[in-house]
Parts: C-alpha cells; structure tokens; sequence
C-alpha cells in the first residue's frame, strides 16, 4: 500500500479524488433513477425506458471527442461554463417533463455533458509524477467502483421510498453543484498548468530531438510535435481505442449476463450483492495493478480478462458462479486503467483532452455493443453464452492486437538492418 500513501499525501491529489467523488456519485445515480422515473411515475415501458437512456448514452459518446477539442482549446472553465448551464436547466425539468419532451431533452443533456471524466482523469495526470501516473489511475479505478457501488445503491432505495420525480431533482441539483464546484476549484489539467499552480518554473522543451517512448506495449510512438490536429492519431492510438471497446463489450455483456443467469437459477434476490461482489473483485485487482512496479500490456490485460470471463458460463450451481463472477471482476479496473495509461504517454498533452474524448466515446461504443450481443446469444442459446459470445470478442481482439504489436515491434527493430 506503500504507493498509495505516497499518492494520498499530496495534497493536489487528495483534492482531484475529492472532486471525482463528489461528481461521480450522483452521475452514476442519476440513469437509474431516471429509468425507474420513466417505468414507474409516467407509466411507460422499459423499453421506451432503455431508449431515453440509449438516447443520452449515443448524443454523450458523439459529443465527447468535440468536448475534449474544446478542452484541448480553450480550457476547462469556457468548456464547463455552458454544460453547467444546458444541463442544469435540462436536468431539473426532467422529473417534470412528459416522456415526449423527456426524450428529445435527453439528447441534449447528453451532447452538453459535462465531460468530469476526461477532466478529472486529465487534472490526475497533470499532478503526479510520471512514474506514480499507473498508481493514480489505478486509484482512481477503485474510488469509481466505489462511486459505483453507492451511487446506485442509494438511489434505487430512495426512489423506492419516496416520488421518483423529487428524488430525481435533488440529483439533479447534486448534479449541477457538482459541476459548479468542478468550475470553481478549476484543476489544472496540464503539466504546465500544476507546475504554475504551484508557482514552479515550468521546464522548457529540449531543443535536441528526443528519443521515442516505448509503452509497455512495445509499440515505440513518436510525439506529435507537427502537422495538425489529428498528428496524434497513431497505429498505437488506435488500438488502445479498439482494446477500450472491447474491454467494455465483455463488461457491459457480463453484467446482462450476471441477471440472467441469476434469474434463471431463481436467485434474481441475490442480483444485487454478486453483482457487488463482482465490483469488489474489479476494486481489489485495481489496487493490486497499481501497486505493481511494472506495466502490463493492454492486450495482454484484454486477453486475461476474456480469459477468466469465458468460464462463468460453463459454471454449474450458485457456489461456483459466485465464485467465477467475483474472479473475473479482478481483471475489469486494471485493463481499462491501462488503456488510459498507455494512452496519456503515447499522445501529445495538448492534445489530450481529444484523446481522451475518444476514449470515452470508444467505451462507450463497446457498451453500447456488449449488451444487445450478449442479450441475443442469452435469447437463442441461454445464459451461460452471454459471458461466452462477449468473452469470445475480447479474445479476437486481443489476440489480434498482441499479434499486430508483435510484428510492429519486429519491424521497429529490423528496420535499421534493412538501412545499414
């Protein structure tokens, strides 16, 4: 735990996971209760239901690259400044509005989000030493399983309790000073930015040309340093992207799959507490990769996690399943807390608010995939291929992206032979 404590007594550290706490709670509140608001106040399907969420979730995935240009211009406060607007407007209508209004509302609360998730992820980076940069997103993993597991918890009981509509607008007002308060403190999001935010020099640039990086990958990348806006897309950018989505397919296909097979076996009541035994698994492997002194490639990470997904579906018997959900969860925060390391070291800084942008829509693209794929292989051949048709795309994925890397790597390195 050495590192962790290292990382918690810096004060700009402790403030950027105070910050993702506070905003992160009721985000991840906010969906559920709006899904329960739209079943059971207005009187509507979970399907029409699903579809205010997909709604968000497909205008929230299309805005985020923009959002994070924006960023990458012209910094955090004229970024936030309108989002706090639209959405705070939007977000405290929505419990009163008619599901004909709710629905075309939703799109525009998603495409003017607040982009917290980049920010933060962004303000983290900026002001821990490159070497602690894998601890602190590993860190950060473990405080959003967290946020995750009560943000959720808490609203489904209160709207359980008391009328949907008000239990959706004081998230929504939790929403909204959330982002308020991002506005306010205002975190650097660049090296620059912390270094002027603690009256240090900021170091100058070298003038001889710099070695390239090698990531864990292997892949050597070469910052951007000309050439536009979309230098940074590189080979390597690309498929972190594609690891990104993958990893969310197996994830958002994993947890369709953990409810039905629960179902199945009549044990819907205990839906709850593996899917939190799951969470856990993804919080106590996140705290393990963090604590490593070395980084483990993506795909490698990718593959593991496909790997130990696969067998929950040949599981017999609630022991067993129990204990396979929990295991495969270990894998869940290291993978996609790599595919943001590696990330943030192969692209420029300043064009990382893009970067991350894309990130964001990549995830939640392989979201958007994983659980219709994993709900129509449960319709057609039962439950337990929910875990292995997701599984089964990890693997390929994985594989693939290991194989491309490999004979990238190998071409890297006979090249100067090939001159010679």
């Amino acid at each position: 735990m050495q590192p962790y404590r290292d990382l918690l007594a810096l004060g700009e550290v402790r403030r950027v996971f105070v910050l993702a706490f506070a905003i992160r709670l009721p985000m991840f509140a906010i969906g559920i209760v709006l899904t329960l608001h739209v079943v059971s106040t207005l009187g509507h399907s979970y399907g029409e239901a699903g579809l205010v969420s997909a709604a968000f979730t497909i205008a929230l995935a299309l805005s985020a690259p923009w959002r994070g240009r924006l960023l990458d211009r012209y910094g955090l406060r004229r970024t936030v400044a309108p989002s706090i607007f639209v959405t705070g407007l939007l977000w405290t209508a929505m419990p009163f509005l008619p599901y004909a209004v709710l629905l075309p509302g939703s799109i525009v609360a998603g495409a003017f989000a607040v982009p917290s998730f980049s920010i933060l992820r962004q303000a983290l980076i900026a002001v821990v030493p490159e070497e602690r940069r894998r601890s602190a997103l590993s860190l950060d993993s473990v405080f959003t399983e967290l946020s995750f597991m009560i943000g959720p918890a808490v609203a489904v009981w209160a709207a359980a309790t008391y009328d949907t509509r008000w239990v959706l607008l004081i998230l929504a007002i939790l929403n909204t000073i959330a982002a308020v308060l991002l506005y306010v403190v205002n975190p650097p999001i660049t090296v620059a930015g912390a270094a002027a935010a603690r009256d240090e020099p900021v170091a100058t640039a070298p003038t001889a040309p710099t070695a390239p990086t090698a990531p864990a990958d292997g892949i050597p990348e070469s910052p951007a340093t000309s050439g536009g806006v979309r230098a940074w897309v590189t080979p390597g950018a690309l498929a972190v992207y594609a690891a990104a989505a993958a990893s969310t397919i197996v994830l958002a296909g994993t947890d369709v799959a953990i409810v039905a097979a629960l179902r199945q076996m009549g044990q819907a009541t205990a839906i709850g507490w593996v899917l939190s035994l799951w969470g856990l698994g993804s919080l106590v492997g996140g705290l393990i990769y963090g604590a490593m002194h070395r980084s483990i490639s993506v795909f490698w990470l990718l593959g593991g996690l496909a790997a130990t997904t696969l067998p929950v579906g040949l599981a017999t018997g609630m022991p067993v399943f129990v204990t396979l959900v929990t295991l495969c969860g270990v894998l869940c925060a290291p993978t996609v807390t790599a595919t943001v390391d590696h990330l943030s070291r192969i692209v420029p800084e300043r064009f990382r608010g893009e970067a991350m942008g894309w990130h964001g829509s990549a995830m939640t693209g392989g979201q958007a995939l994983g659980a219709p794929m994993a709900g129509y292989a449960i319709d057609h051949f039962g439950w337990g291929w929910g875990f292995i048709g997701v599984s089964i795309v990890g693997l390929v994925v994985a594989i693939l992206g290991a194989g491309a890397i490999r004979a990238r790597r190998q071409w890297v390195a006979g090249r100067p032979a090939a001159l010679s």
